[in-house]
C-alpha cells in the first residue's frame, strides 16, 4: 500500500513522489508527483508503479 511521501518509480511517467492517497481497497488511488511529467491520479490496483 502507498503512502503519503513514499517514493516510487512508473516506466512512462519516471520517478515520482506520492502527494495524497484516497480510497481504501479496490477503490484505492494516489495522486503521484512526476516532476516535469506532471501529477497524475493513479488507481492502486491497477498502477503499474514500483515503491522505492
Amino acid at each position: 500500500m502507498l503512502q503519503v511521501g513514499d517514493r516510487v518509480t512508473h516506466d512512462k511517467y519516471g520517478l515520482g513522489r506520492v502527494e495524497e492517497v484516497s480510497g481504501v481497497g479496490e477503490s484505492a488511488m494516489s495522486l503521484i508527483d512526476f516532476g516535469s511529467s506532471g501529477r497524475v491520479k493513479l488507481m492502486h490496483n491497477h498502477a503499474p508503479v514500483t515503491k522505492l
